[in-house]
């Protein structure tokens, strides 16, 4: 409920809620963006072309249930066009497989409580090891703390499809803890 306030207030050209926006989602997007593309330049100016044109456009804007996803949605399409333009593809861009490579590192991962018998420093090997797809769907999900719908929305694929993802990135994540403990037992 307080999201849809939010929204309301800035939807209304309300500075106050256009700063609230701003300091509440900067950083989740900012580290969002930097994950999908790798360019922690292009995501800060693409960043700040993105508040500038919500600013703009608030009054024109639709509500929303859910600020944080419809952000991340509008922040990675505005992303992968600027990604499209950057490489003078001709084509769009539809999905990560297409970008640069999204990767965890194992700072990231220290209050990462869900394979708590795991080092950070292994989930994060483990997590690299994911198809690019999958790490987008563990990221939004843990650390963007998004639901199946919001991930679906975000990546443009239907909530079957991130159901899946997510199963088989377990599946593989469970595979290779098993296995590196197997080899630990060798060694």
């Amino acid at each position: 409920m307080i999201d849809q306030i939010l929204w309301s207030e800035f939807r209304k050209g309300s500075k106050e809620a256009f700063q609230s926006l701003f300091r509440e989602f900067y950083s989740p997007l900012y580290f969002y963006g930097v994950k999908f593309c790798n360019d922690k330049e292009l995501t800060e100016e693409v960043l700040q072309d993105f508040f500038i044109y919500l600013y703009n456009k608030s009054n024109s804007l639709s509500p929303v249930k859910h600020i944080k996803s419809y952000l991340l949605v509008s922040f990675r399409r505005m992303l992968l066009k600027r990604l499209e333009q950057k490489r003078g593809h001709l084509k769009k861009i539809t999905n990560l497989e297409n970008c640069s490579s999204f990767c965890f590192n194992s700072d990231e991962l220290e209050d990462f409580q869900t394979f708590s018998s795991v080092k950070s420093t292994d989930l994060a090997l483990m997590l690299n090891k994911l198809p690019e797809r999958q790490k987008e769907v563990v990221y939004l999900k843990f650390y963007n703390n998004l639901k199946i719908s919001e991930i679906a929305e975000v990546m443009e694929i239907s909530t079957q499809s991130v159901s899946n993802t997510l199963q088989k990135a377990f599946s593989k994540l469970r595979n290779l803890i098993e296995n590196d403990k197997i080899l630990s037992i060798f060694k």
